[in-house]
């Protein structure tokens, strides 16, 4: 019998969301759990008691922490549709892409869409060159891994749903066809996959939570001010 998998996730999160598709690509059941990060479970606590975050992936009761770590725990554990290529070189570039991603694209992105002013600006121009940083290594692909999903394609999966409710919470536009088309390309296709389609949030439900967030942080602005 095959050992049990578990993920604790948020449906709002993104890195939740990678550990979905990761697992329907590889065909892979698993029961999800919504964590309330409000009011965290005692379970997530001691599946991840140094960042106590999801989402946390647990196999046959052993439990898995960070998004990136778990990818790759997924993808030597399951086989099937591989995630990574088989060359070293490449599978090093591949993991080179997916940090570049996390560490350099997404936080500067997430910090152009709250902020305002001239540090707004400052953040949308250095969003616009990591963006094409990522289309030129993209062009001539369908996707990062080629013409299949894979790792560097699930990292980014940010830039392909959250980015276009963002941008619209926001009122500015940082991603689309005219700027940087083989991205948006990308995009498209990368959505269109049932593994990724199922893991989805409802886009409006996901409009609305990041509406309060944004009004939240508006009321807190003023009351400071």
């Amino acid at each position: 019998m095959a050992e049990e998998v578990k993920v604790f996730g948020h449906w709002t999160s993104p890195f939740s969301c990678r550990v979905g598709i990761a697992l329907r690509l590889k065909g892979v059941p698993y029961e999800y759990i919504e964590e309330d990060l409000s009011n965290k479970s005692s379970l997530l606590l001691e599946y991840n008691p140094v960042h106590k975050k999801v989402p946390v992936l647990v196999h046959g009761g052993r439990p898995i922490a960070e998004s990136l770590v778990v990818l790759e725990y997924i993808e030597e554990t399951w086989r099937g549709n591989p995630m990574l290529p088989q060359d070293p070189h490449r599978r090093a570039m591949a993991r080179f892409w997916t940090k570049f991603v996390d560490e350099k694209c997404m936080p500067i992105m997430w910090k152009s869409l709250w902020s305002e002013g001239e540090m707004q600006q400052k953040l949308m121009e250095e969003t616009n060159e990591n963006l094409s940083i990522l289309e030129r290594e993209l062009d001539g692909k369908k996707f990062f891994g080629g013409n299949s999903i894979g790792l560097v394609d699930i990292a980014a999966n940010f830039l392909s749903y959250w980015t276009e409710v963002l941008q619209e919470v926001a009122g500015i536009s940082l991603f689309n066809v005219e700027k940087h088309p083989i991205l948006f390309k990308w995009a498209n296709e990368f959505m269109s996959s049932d593994a990724v389609k199922e893991c989805l949030p409802p886009k409006d439900e996901l409009l609305s939570h990041f509406q309060a967030m944004k009004e939240a942080m508006s009321a807190t602005k003023a009351r400071q001010n």
